[in-house]
């Protein structure tokens, strides 16, 4: 089976610098991204041919379609992208800042909406890939103190079983993986 391009955020640390190893054991190719790309030096040093570390910081509008161009530009196309860019937020809904919770939804709703929506076209015109969305069980349950959390993580998860089944007919695939 020929290698396939992974596009994953947030590699610096987490899970999305766990997959990045997995996807190199495995032989693919890396686009791996993080705000600070200087993280993911020991990633492109281990094979810099199949890794591209690329500047992503998923609140700012113009980054994903850059990403992906920049992946697209390398590799010739994304094969799977894995939106797992994210941090905790703990705090009563009364006491939430209004910025905070712009950031939370900007950071783990908007920014894998914008990526999704950059990959899609390659991923259509192929008839062929994956978007993987990391949520968690915040995307199901919400206890108290986690409500702009689980927010940002029902919405993407309401958003991407809307978009499975919009891109199955295509031959396209959207998984969501909710570690706890």
């Amino acid at each position: 089976m020929a290698p396939r391009t992974w596009l994953i955020t947030g590699c610096s640390s987490g899970f999305g610098r766990h997959l990045a190893a997995v996807v190199l054991e495995r032989g693919d190719r890396l686009v791996a991204t993080a705000r600070r790309p200087e993280t993911l030096d020991d990633l492109v040093a281990q094979d810099p041919d199949r890794v591209l570390a690329v500047a992503l910081d998923v609140t700012r509008p113009e980054h994903p379609a850059a990403a992906v161009a920049a992946a697209e530009a390398r590799f010739g196309a994304v094969d799977a992208l894995v939106n797992n860019a994210g941090f905790g937020s703990v705090g009563a809904i009364e006491e939430i800042e209004p910025e905070h919770l712009r950031e939370v939804m900007e950071t783990m709703f908007f920014g894998p909406i914008a990526l999704t929506q950059a990959v899609l076209p390659g991923m259509r015109a192929r008839g062929a890939g994956a978007v993987v969305q990391i949520s968690s069980m915040g995307g199901q349950l919400s206890p108290p103190g986690f409500g702009a959390y689980c927010a940002a993580k029902f919405a993407l998860e309401a958003a991407s079983e809307s978009l499975a089944a919009e891109v199955a007919p295509l031959g396209l695939h959207v998984v969501i993986v909710e570690p706890g």
